[in-house]
């Protein structure tokens, strides 16, 4: 897949979390800040359908998660902070970044982001938990 074509897949799964974050998908959710508290589902959800690896970096006193995808630091749920973060890139994986979420938040974002996704044709390459 050319890079164009990477960066068209990488904006239509953003896309996708970004209609799909909800209640369901985090107890942390808020109208005015969306991506609240969805880093470790979305990291999975854009590694089922992205692949590339999971990383997580400390912010305040909690982990982050995020994705690295062909070498690009990808932060889904960026926009959940107020300021800047500095990324410390630290290896993690999926059952780690389940750890920060749970089964039925999941299945739900997994389940709403692959409706979005269906008319764009794009299938997930990573496996389940």
């Amino acid at each position: 897949m050319d890079q164009h074509m990477d960066q068209d897949r990488i904006a239509a799964v953003l896309t996708a979390l970004r209609q799909s974050w909800s209640l369901a998908s985090s107890t942390k959710w808020r109208p005015e800040n969306p991506a609240l508290g969805h880093c470790g589902v979305s990291a999975l959800v854009a590694h089922d359908h992205l692949g590339g690896e999971i990383l997580k970096t400390r912010y305040e006193n909690l982990w982050h998660f995020y994705n690295r995808i062909d070498g690009q630091r990808i932060d889904f749920t960026v926009e959940q902070f107020a300021g800047a973060i500095t990324y410390d890139d630290v290896p993690s994986d999926r059952a780690e970044a389940f750890g920060d979420t749970n089964a039925a938040q999941y299945d739900h974002l997994r389940t709403a982001v692959a409706q979005h996704l269906s008319s764009t044709a794009l299938s997930p390459v990573g496996g389940n938990p």
